[in-house]
């Protein structure tokens, strides 16, 4: 049976050292005083708004969300930690606070927040905590990052109407919590899925993902 997590791991690690630092600078990560720089995140347009999710792999939240009408732009990054820039690395080892998180950029004229929501709380699934399918750990937990009082009060109305609806048989353990930080992601991450549909965790564990979420939102889908 295959382990989708190690896969991940393994794939990443490779990707790490060919794709990034080079086959002789893989030790890098591991140097003390090595320090990862997050890219700035791009100037929000006039007119547009921006929502900050975590639920787990960011892999897989970028390729579904950056196919609604409406939605301009999905970064993805980090966020909910104390850790300045951290990098991929460090996230992963579950101490630095931070999920894997997107950033949203939108436009509140064509897709509303709460419609990002419901597609947050039906495509992802909000009752685990601290997982998300076969990966594991807090920094793959379910957060809205809310970034004004519209948007926590939007975030606390769609989970209590997805609970009375038994939208889920588990209780919904999202947490709701203030926007502190959010650092973009290294540029490798960067429309992940597109750019790497037949390695293995990109097959065996997004490509379902997708198609359920295409079948469930056709209506919003871009053309």
């Amino acid at each position: 049976m295959i382990n989708i997590k190690r896969l991940r791991q393994v794939i990443l690690s490779c990707l790490l050292a060919v794709a990034v630092l080079g086959i002789a600078g893989r030790s890098l990560w591991n140097t003390p005083g090595y320090s990862y720089t997050s890219p700035p995140t791009a100037p929000q347009p006039e007119g547009r708004e921006t929502a900050t999710f975590a639920a787990g792999c960011f892999w897989s939240m970028e390729a579904i969300f950056k196919q609604l009408k409406g939605v301009d732009r999905v970064e993805p990054g980090y966020a909910g930690g104390k850790l300045a820039n951290p990098s991929y690395e460090q996230v992963e080892t579950g101490r630095t606070g931070h999920a894997e998180t997107v950033n949203i950029t939108y436009d509140p004229k064509v897709i509303s927040y709460r419609d990002l929501l419901h597609v947050l709380l039906i495509v992802r699934d909000p009752t685990t905590l601290n997982k998300q399918g076969p990966d594991e750990g807090p920094q793959y937990r379910s957060v809205i990052f809310y970034r004004n009082d519209e948007q926590k009060k939007a975030a606390q109305e769609v989970i209590q109407e997805a609970t009375k609806a038994h939208v889920w048989n588990a209780p919904i353990v999202t947490a709701v919590t203030p926007f502190t930080n959010f650092y973009r992601a290294e540029d490798y991450h960067l429309n992940y899925y597109n750019l790497h549909p037949n390695e293995p965790y990109c097959r065996y564990v997004i490509a379902p993902e997708i198609r359920a979420f295409r079948a469930r939102f056709k209506s919003k889908l871009k053309q």
